[in-house]
């Protein structure tokens, strides 16, 4: 996936979930932060980020933040990049070979499920996951306590119950990392949840990722420590 018109500019301060000031040339700039996660990590006062123009002019804020620099690791933050990544690379047979069908925001009983998948008879629910937390090459999540995460995988499992094949994929928005691992620290009952699901079936997947200033794709298989 690409963007548009990328700028460059400063960090200075988060507002709030949604809203940031940043030094664009000089001049402070209102911008939307397009990930709600605390991401306390990476938006440090001074830090490189990233913006790509609103082609909305009746919209208040001119910027979205797309990526920031994290001491010379590009990263990208965007909420939305990891299911569009997963969606390239899963019509490029990057994740399932030979799909037959494939169906994004899928529902299923009362859940609602990012990706269907059908390779033939086997038919795969699919939920995924942005990642951006590292420390030393170690990835992992969330980066906040999640219950709606836990919710995820806890449907994942009931879907496996049902006679489906079921998948959690993380996305890891960078490159170059050694391994991803549940954020047991931050939220041990999502970590118990996955290994849980491991346990009984669900596929854990993760992939890093091509990221440039203006570009984000799917790239390599992430070892997964459950």
């Amino acid at each position: 996936m690409r963007y548009e018109n990328i700028v460059k500019g400063k960090f200075i301060f988060r507002e709030n979930r949604f809203i940031a000031q940043v030094e664009i040339d000089g001049k402070t700039e209102i911008c939307h932060v397009r990930n709600t996660g605390r991401c306390k990590e990476l938006l440090v006062k001074g830090a490189e980020v990233y913006l790509e123009p609103s082609s909305d002019k009746k919209r208040k804020t001119k910027y979205s933040l797309v990526a920031v620099n994290k001491k010379g690791r590009l990263i990208n933050m965007d909420s939305q990049a990891p299911n569009k990544a997963a969606e390239e690379a899963i019509d490029k047979g990057i994740i399932f070979k030979n799909a037959t069908f494939v169906k994004r925001e899928f529902k299923y009983k009362n859940s609602r499920f990012d990706f269907y998948v059908e390779q033939g008879d086997v038919k795969t629910f699919v939920e995924v996951k942005g990642v951006t937390l590292e420390n030393n090459n170690v990835v992992s999540f969330p980066d906040a306590p999640s219950e709606r995460a836990v919710k995820h995988v806890n449907e994942l499992m009931n879907a496996l119950e049902h006679g489906y094949n079921a998948c959690i994929l993380f996305v890891v928005q960078m490159k170059d990392v050694d391994h991803f691992t549940p954020n047991s620290e931050n939220h041990r009952e999502f970590a118990l949840a996955l290994k849980k699901a491991y346990e009984q079936g669900v596929r854990i997947m993760a992939y890093d990722c091509f990221v440039t200033e203006n570009e984000m794709t799917l790239r390599d298989s992430v070892r997964v420590v459950v």
